[in-house]
């Protein structure tokens, strides 16, 4: 399949170039970026110079001169709109790893994101690409709508156990703690060394724009505050809820991940508490839940690589499942370590 991949130059972009090397079925002929049009990938990524020697990169015009069978889009909330419908009058299949078409009520979009949707007509023809939770409505997808990283950890950690009634539907807390990766490429100076090196910081505080996204996917009212850590990649969701019932146990929480998950190849269910590391440089997402009888709350907790489970290898992932082709085609099933 002929790929084009927009905004190539961030860090989303440049893993959906990196993955779809390894994917045997994804040939990227168009990678675009702006800024560095007419320079090569290998000279923006030296990672990647073995991968794309001579790929050079070009402006997005190029997607649409190309012949090609999908785009992945990993732009900026607001640019996805701009391209999708004309993209899609031609034909190719788009995925898109930016915030456009996650939210299905476009008053939704304009409240949180701060301007009108400019492509309302295709909110109801997008399918989300939490594939865990999405599967069977991914196949034959012509747009899909590739989660973010916070909402992905989230609601794979919390869903199951919602789903099954065991927590309240109100009153959901959720820490996550992301790797800078996750603020994007452009420099600042909340992203100096100097600044962040053996720092952490909450922001988004009751107004973080992922807020809606995760209330959406897991049908429940929520508390979400992230923090950036000192670290690259990595994220760390650590969830709280009332549990429904006092005589529920950990083991019984256990269980229940474990069967939501046992035909899931992505997930990992885990005793024990995971780390922000373990699954870094992975398609994985390990979870895990704990019960305190004392207080009556359900702890709910994730790991993922915002990178890649929360980014690109989901994107690719929902791909796979969306065209029928094996669920972990081309992706990383195997964390770094140490």
């Amino acid at each position: 399949m002929r790929v084009g991949v927009v905004g190539a130059t961030g860090y989303a972009g440049t893993e959906v170039l990196r993955l779809c090397a390894s994917h045997p079925d994804l040939e990227v002929v168009v990678a675009t970026g702006e800024s560095n049009a007419g320079r090569r990938v290998a000279e923006h990524v030296v990672a990647l110079g073995a991968l794309y020697p001579s790929l050079v990169f070009a402006p997005t015009q190029a997607v649409f001169d190309a012949d090609l069978d999908v785009v992945f889009l990993a732009l900026p909330h607001g640019e996805s709109q701009k391209l999708v419908p004309r993209l899609m009058a031609g034909g190719v299949q788009v995925v898109d790893l930016g915030a456009d078409f996650r939210l299905k009520d476009p008053a939704d979009y304009e409240t949180w994101y701060g301007a009108a949707h400019l492509a309302p007509q295709l909110l109801d023809l997008s399918v989300y690409g939490l594939v865990e939770r999405h599967r069977d409505e991914l196949v034959g997808a012509s747009l899909i709508a590739a989660p973010g990283c916070y909402p992905t950890a989230s609601a794979l950690a919390l869903g199951p156990l919602l789903d099954a009634e065991l927590i309240e539907r109100t009153g959901v807390v959720v820490n996550a703690l992301s790797g800078v990766s996750g603020a994007g490429r452009a420099p600042s100076d909340r992203l100096h060394f100097a600044r962040m090196t053996g720092n952490a910081e909450a922001y988004g505080l009751l107004r973080h724009r992922h807020t809606p996204e995760i209330e959406q996917e897991i049908g429940a009212q929520l508390l979400f505050t992230p923090h950036l850590v000192p670290a690259s990649r990595g994220m760390l969701v650590t969830a709280y809820g009332r549990a429904t019932s006092r005589s529920l146990s950990t083991a019984d929480a256990l269980g229940v991940l474990r069967e939501r998950y046992a035909h899931d190849p992505c997930i990992v269910v885990i005793d024990e508490p995971p780390t922000l590391k373990d699954p870094v440089g992975s398609n994985l997402c390990l979870v895990s839940a704990r019960v305190d009888a004392r207080t009556g709350w359900v702890v709910a907790m994730s790991s993922l690589d915002n990178l890649i489970k929360g980014a690109a290898g989901q994107a690719i992932q929902a791909w796979n499942v969306a065209t029928g082709r094996g669920e972990t085609t081309g992706l990383p099933m195997s964390g770094v370590t140490p």
